[in-house]
């Protein structure tokens, strides 16, 4: 029984949840032998004049990265179904899902990078190939493809998972029985007088009674 292979998905403009597009996606020929995931906190480390200690306050999570090797075959010596395909016409296949620019969204593709229990969303970041086996006329017969790709998430996932309450990011509530537009403002802000601001972004004329199931939106402090 073949192992089953790292597969690269392009994923479908504007899913949310993305969704990987089944009919844009790249099979590896050799599943890599390794790969590497890395995963950062930002601090803000940034000292008050006086300050002796350095609090590191957290600031954000960044993006996940994952790093693997891919080496592509044109020799006909790993196998597979039909004859062997040429690694120039791998290399063309790869960065049609990973590399190439997307003039209707202006930007490479998204992509969706599955391999056992890993599902990782992500942008590529980087693509270094090195060729180490040519045909006599000098058309390589072999590469090896360093691949880096950055994850992302809507900024409703990244919200959700960090639980961020910043008063820098904008905010969708919904109204529950005893909410009024100060404490609102109080729990979001940390500071009630910003709601004749809230009551004027969301069109309200009645901001003292607020019925549950109002879903208002907290816009980013200027």
């Amino acid at each position: 029984m073949s192992k089953l292979p790292l597969t690269i998905t392009q994923l479908v403009p504007n899913s949310n949840p993305p969704q990987p597009d089944k009919s844009k996606r790249f099979k590896v020929q050799i599943n890599p032998s390794e790969f590497s995931q890395t995963r950062r906190i930002r601090y803000n480390r940034q000292r008050t004049q006086g300050q002796n200690s350095n609090p590191m306050r957290f600031s954000a999570i960044d993006p996940g990265t994952i790093t693997f090797s891919l080496v592509l075959d044109g020799t006909g010596a790993v196998g597979g179904d039909g004859p062997p395909v040429e690694v120039v016409t791998q290399l063309e296949q790869l960065s049609r899902i990973v590399y190439n620019y997307d003039s209707s969204a202006h930007e490479p593709h998204h992509v969706q990078v599955g391999w056992g229990t890993l599902i990782f969303n992500g942008r590529l970041q980087s693509f270094t190939t090195q060729y180490t086996l040519f045909k006599p006329s000098g058309a390589p017969l072999r590469a090896r493809c360093e691949l880096s790709f950055v994850g992302f998430a809507s900024n409703t996932q990244g919200n959700l998972e960090a639980n961020r309450s910043s008063p820098d990011l904008s905010h969708a509530v919904e109204v529950v029985e005893g909410d009024t537009l100060p404490l609102l403002c109080l729990r979001i802000y940390g500071d009630a007088r910003y709601y004749p601001e809230v009551a004027a972004f969301n069109g309200l004329r009645e901001f003292r009674r607020l019925p549950p199931g109002l879903r208002l939106h907290f816009p980013p402090l200027s």
